[in-house]
């Protein structure tokens, strides 16, 4: 259960812990993401009205999205070190005004995507917000331990919402982008739950480290591993990229794949936290490369 707060809280306070809940270091990436999907759309820079309110329109509903997971998980996120600081968590905002604060926040970021941007990318960025919200944090990641891979379409959404800001549809192109953030998410999330499993155990969600064990949690890495590899090569096979990224994604493929081999022959949290970090560096350095192909 929820720690109730005693603290008073001022306006700005109670922003500041909203702003927290909508969990800017990962909508830091989401947005990231999405950026380079609308570079690569664009011919040279994209439009700057339309890639700022793109840019902020996704970063809003991200948000929001954020916040809604962090309502619904209050009473789980109370349980485990790494979330218990949350304000929903400790009961210093409530559920009334998280809802708010997110519905108000959504609202004014697909309001900026219908009226800057175009339909299209607005109702895939409402599709993926219920995707995230409702799909995955109410559905799916309670019930089963492959929630994160069915539940990992909504997080690979973000380039395909930035070349439909750009173009108004969706190829082939934004679809690869989403295919290699989709195999990304497994490896990435499962690593964090590897070293994490006895706080996931005391929240009683049926985590695969928690469910199956280290084991069949580091074999599946490795598969997921193996194909985020094969993915990562499609758009140097579309001729979408060229030798740059090639030789980029070359060698953060070999330093994935080296640090996975290493956790499924000798397990260690340490080696498990140091593959999380990896994936999140692996990520943001293959769109950097995808981008500055592009530019060269």
């Amino acid at each position: 259960m929820s720690v109730a707060s005693t603290r008073p809280l001022t306006l700005a306070q109670r922003l500041a812990d909203f702003f927290e809940l909508c969990k800017p270091r990962v909508n830091t990436l989401i947005v990231f993401t999405a950026m380079i999907g609308m570079c690569l759309a664009s011919p040279g820079f994209p439009p700057l009205a339309r890639f700022l309110a793109a840019s902020i329109g996704i970063a809003l509903v991200a948000g929001a999205a954020a916040a809604i997971n962090c309502l619904v998980e209050r009473t789980v996120d109370a349980r485990m070190a790494r979330t218990q600081a949350r304000a929903t968590a400790r009961g210093e905002i409530s559920a009334t005004e998280t809802l708010t604060l997110a519905t108000l926040l959504g609202g004014l970021g697909l309001w900026l995507l219908t009226t800057f941007v175009n339909d299209l990318t607005m109702w895939l960025t409402l599709a993926t917000f219920f995707g995230y919200a409702v799909i995955y944090t109410v559905i799916l990641k309670p019930a089963t331990p492959m929630n994160i891979v069915i539940g990992g379409a909504s997080g690979a959404m973000p380039p395909v919402l930035g070349w439909a800001a750009i173009t108004g549809n969706v190829s082939i192109e934004p679809l690869t982008l989403f295919l290699i953030i989709f195999l990304w998410t497994p490896p990435h999330f499962w690593a964090l739950a590897c070293y994490r499993r006895a706080e996931y155990a005391k929240s009683g969600l049926p985590m695969l480290p928690v469910t199956h064990g280290i084991e069949v949690t580091c074999r599946h890495i490795l598969v997921y591993t193996v194909l985020l590899t094969a993915a990562s090569f499609i758009p140097v096979y579309l001729k979408t990229s060229g030798w740059v990224y090639l030789a980029i994604v070359a060698a953060l493929d070999i330093g994935f794949l080296g640090l996975v081999l290493k956790l499924c022959r000798q397990y260690s949290d340490a080696l498990a936290k140091r593959t999380f970090a990896y994936s999140i560096l692996y990520l943001t350095l293959l769109f950097a490369a995808l981008f500055l192909d592009r530019m060269i």
